[in-house]
């Protein structure tokens, strides 16, 4: 069952997908209507699940779940990561890759992989001040707080110099 994702409660639980590629518009209208058509069929043992999704940087996909409405459950997170494996089918983007790894260099988002990231820290390309991208958060509080931050407050801090 879709809802807006500014309807979610703070404690909705929100899985981070990073495109390796900026959007096209078109491609959001796509990402948008199908995110949506997903969201109203997904389901937990066939109880709707309440789910919304947003796009950021017209480069990161948040699929979202009000886990106080119904839990999700291992089949309905399997649902998920088809519909995003599809999404990538369709569109030739790299969605899943969780070895890239992204941050603000003034206002372009850079995504590199994270041996190249590990690099530019030890070189000094990377500071504490540098914005980064945690992708690792779980929920919409988390990501409306926690989810660009400077590289010292997220778990890209162990490769800092």
């Amino acid at each position: 069952m879709f809802t807006h994702y500014k309807n979610l409660p703070n404690n909705s639980r929100v899985w981070i997908y990073q495109s390796d590629r900026e959007f096209t518009e078109q491609e959001i209208e796509f990402i948008s209507a199908k995110a949506e058509e997903f969201i109203n069929q997904w389901t937990r043992h066939g109880d709707d699940l309440k789910g919304s999704f947003t796009i950021k940087y017209n480069q990161f996909l948040v699929l979202a779940v009000d886990e106080s409405f119904n839990n999700v459950s291992g089949c309905s997170i399997d649902s998920s990561v088809r519909f995003v494996q599809a999404l990538q089918s369709e569109l030739q983007v790299d969605l899943m890759d969780k070895m890239n790894v992204s941050f603000k260099d003034n206002e372009t988002i850079n995504i590199v992989k994270l041996p190249v990231f590990q690099r530019f820290a030890k070189a000094k390309k990377i500071s504490a001040s540098t914005i980064v991208f945690n992708n690792m958060i779980a929920t919409k509080e988390d990501f409306e707080n926690n989810w660009e931050v400077t590289a010292n407050k997220s778990w890209h801090k162990r490769f800092l110099v």
